[in-house]
């Protein structure tokens, strides 16, 4: 769909706002029973729909042609274990505990009132995606599990796939009885969408952008509604002295090649000088699994297969088959790199010391840090969400995978028996 005019599309974007916010005040008062059946139908329907799914993806991967990078192939692509993983990430959300109407604390004050603090729905939650169509089930079921109305605006290249899985989405509302317009997609792919709702405020509570830092640095230099954001993830793996060889191995290849197009995917591997001896086959496993590697003057010598890494390879995020590789001086080197060059997303250390472990997780600001684990846990399902929206690397409410509980606010209720202030 396109709107004729600009007037046509304000229209439109206004429309999507004033139903949302109308579905968002059934949905604050919905009880947990009614969400989670809705979820649960969401599920069955998408597993009913895969056929017309299927068919939709491979009209979004035909229109793409070969324009896609291979990362932004890999997310859009779908298929029969996608579908399913996004239904049983509905049943896993549907599973968890509602944090609407979760008292957070309780006290009593000294002149009798008793004073709550209760969760409670963001409201209305814009979310901004690029190519992934699973962000559509996984967004859509996390703001439905805390009371929030959604409207989605997909990448045009996921367009015929995210409709397909929006039409499961609201065969679930419909049959718990809650207003289709609890999520809607924003039905036209003309980019002047995007600024129409950045400026949307008086109908839409919170933007979530994900996608690359061209799309996140737009939505956070235009938005006029409150951002909650991440920007590259720029994440490492630190081998140290300590580090067991077999662990530093497998660590270190999933890491990387489980899936390179993911935010958690390391980019970088940052290697203790006392840990060499154990490197050459840490590399030998990565170029055998078909990833390229850019290494500094130690690293190039120690295997010949290793290309010269460039000032901006500290700083890129490839999603791809791609990781630079540097020599520091212990962990106070990897804590020093990483604060020059990190995005705050995910840190791995592989090591048996465990004071150096916890020096590093304590030592770097980073929403997620990990020992003796792949950065590719970084993940909301991993984590016991059933799912996210995505990871936060800011510091104002929501840090790290961006779940249910992280899509809610609180308010004070206050009650008394007759007191005035003084």
């Amino acid at each position: 769909m396109s709107a004729n005019s600009p007037d046509d599309l304000a229209d439109m974007i206004h429309g999507l706002g004033a139903r949302a916010r109308t579905a968002a005040s059934v949905l604050a008062l919905a009880p947990t029973e009614t969400k989670n059946r809705a979820l649960m139908s969401a599920a069955s329907a998408l597993r009913r729909r895969v056929a017309a799914i299927l068919d939709a993806n491979i009209d979004d991967l035909a229109a793409a042609g070969a324009d896609l990078s291979p990362a932004m192939r890999d997310r859009l692509i779908l298929n029969g274990q996608r579908i399913e993983a996004m239904a049983s990430g509905l049943e896993m959300i549907a599973a968890l505990p509602d944090p609407i109407g979760h008292i957070d604390s309780q006290t009593t004050r000294p002149n009798g009132l008793e004073i709550s603090r209760v969760r409670v729905p963001l409201g209305v939650i814009g979310i901004i995606y690029e190519s992934r169509p699973n962000v559509t089930a996984d967004a859509a079921g996390l703001c439905l599990k805390a009371g929030n109305a959604a409207i989605l605006r997909g990448g045009s290249e996921s367009a015929k796939s995210s409709r397909a899985i929006l039409a499961a989405l609201q065969d679930g509302l419909t049959e718990a009885g809650l207003p289709i317009d609890a999520v809607q997609l924003v039905p036209t792919q003309d980019r002047a969408a995007v600024g129409l709702l950045l400026r949307l405020d008086s109908f839409i509570d919170v933007i979530i952008p994900r996608g690359g830092k061209s799309l996140i640095e737009r939505v956070a230099a235009e938005s006029r509604i409150p951002v909650l954001k991440h920007l590259d993830g720029i994440c490492h793996v630190y081998l140290d002295r300590d580090a067991d060889p077999v662990k530093a191995r497998a660590v270190t290849l999933n890491a990387k090649m489980r899936r390179t197009g993911v935010c958690g995917a390391a980019e970088t591997l940052l290697v203790d000088r006392g840990a060499l001896p154990m490197l050459p086959d840490v590399l030998s496993d990565l170029i055998v699994a078909g990833c390229e590697i850019r290494g500094d003057d130690v690293v190039r010598r120690l295997d010949s297969r290793v290309l010269p890494a460039s000032a901006d390879d500290w700083a890129t995020e490839y999603l791809a088959p791609i990781i630079s590789v540097r020599v520091v001086e212990g962990v106070a080197g990897a804590i020093e790199h990483i604060a020059l060059y990190g995005s705050h997303h995910t840190e791995a250390i592989v090591t048996e010391n465990a004071v150096t472990a916890e020096h590093f997780m304590a030592a770097i600001d980073s929403a997620i840090l990990l020992w003796n684990a792949s950065t590719q846990f970084a993940d909301g399902g991993e984590f016991g969400m059933g799912a996210e929206i995505g990871i936060s690397t800011g510091k104002l409410h929501a840090r790290g995978p961006v779940g249910v509980n992280e899509l809610t606010s609180y308010k004070y209720l206050v009650r008394g028996s007759g007191q005035v202030r003084l």
